[in-house]
């Protein structure tokens, strides 16, 4: 049986990408998003999704590159001499660590961003992380034990299967991929001991920014068996403040309408869902 849930990001980033998400949603084969509550067009975000009963919608916990819902003030390792978080993720990420009054600092964020998600009246539907971060063992653990406490049952895990990708296109694997594989497997290890609906892969890491609709088909045509995820970046615009630059946001919106798309999930009998759709099964 093979299973299929499909995620944007950045939902709230910009009215642009809520756009996108709301139209694929409606008329693609968009079934959920993961929210930044503290981003500039959140607010429109979750006006959006109470329109979208069936769009599962997550924390996409952000804790680097992105701002905080905490005042700076009160979480000043954490962010930059603008309020914003840190972009230096390795520097973050040792001081996280080895600094026992950082680690306090990101309990209290960690906490804020759950309490201003449950604020919304919204399912939680998943978690994931900003770039990946929770990545780092100190934040999985802290995303576990914190969301507990608000109704978490499902977390993505960044293990993506290469020889996927390969079926499509040839695919260069980077230094910095092998350096996160086990981590990626061994968040997949704790959510799933702890619980959590974990998808079995998930798609969207070697071409961030770049699913194309040949890509989506692709990966569609060769889905393997269980529970998948692909997640993508989609938006109406590439005209925002934020947008990373490269990324191909409109070619990821158009990639979750394709007809060619639509048609190869129907005709391959691939079971559409969110992750709490999946819950149990």
């Amino acid at each position: 049986m093979k299973k299929l849930i499909v995620t944007a990001d950045d939902f709230g980033a910009a009215t642009v990408v809520n756009e996108a998400v709301e139209k694929a949603h409606i008329d693609g084969v968009l079934t959920a998003a993961s929210l930044m509550v503290g981003a500039p067009a959140a607010f429109d975000a979750v006006e959006r999704a109470r329109r979208l009963p069936k769009l599962g919608v997550g924390l996409h916990l952000v804790l680097v590159e992105g701002r905080p819902v905490l005042p700076p003030d009160e979480i000043p390792d954490l962010v930059d001499r603008d309020g914003m978080f840190r972009r230096n993720m390795v520097r973050a990420g040792v001081d996280i660590f080895f600094r026992p009054g950082v680690r306090r600092q990101l309990v209290r964020e960690i906490n804020a961003q759950f309490s201003a998600f449950a604020a919304t009246g919204l399912k939680l539907d998943h978690v994931n992380a900003h770039k990946h971060f929770h990545l780092h063992p100190t934040i999985s653990n802290l995303i576990l034990a914190i969301g507990r406490r608000y109704g978490l049952k499902a977390m993505r895990a960044p293990v993506e299967p290469i020889n996927i990708l390969a079926e499509i296109e040839p695919v260069t694997r980077h230094l910095p991929d092998y350096v996160a594989m086990p981590w990626a497997y061994g968040i997949r290890k704790r959510s799933v001991n702890a619980g959590l609906l974990v998808p079995d892969q998930t798609f969207g890491i070697a071409w961030t920014g770049h699913m194309t609709p040949h890509r989506m088909l692709g990966l569609i045509e060769h889905l393997p068996e269980g529970l998948s995820e692909i997640y993508v970046h989609p938006a109406v615009s590439d005209e925002y403040e934020g947008h990373a630059q490269g990324y191909e946001s409109i070619e990821e919106w158009h990639a979750l309408t394709d007809e060619a798309v639509k048609k190869a999930l129907k005709e391959r009998q691939i079971e559409l869902g969110n992750f709490s759709d999946f819950l149990g099964k």
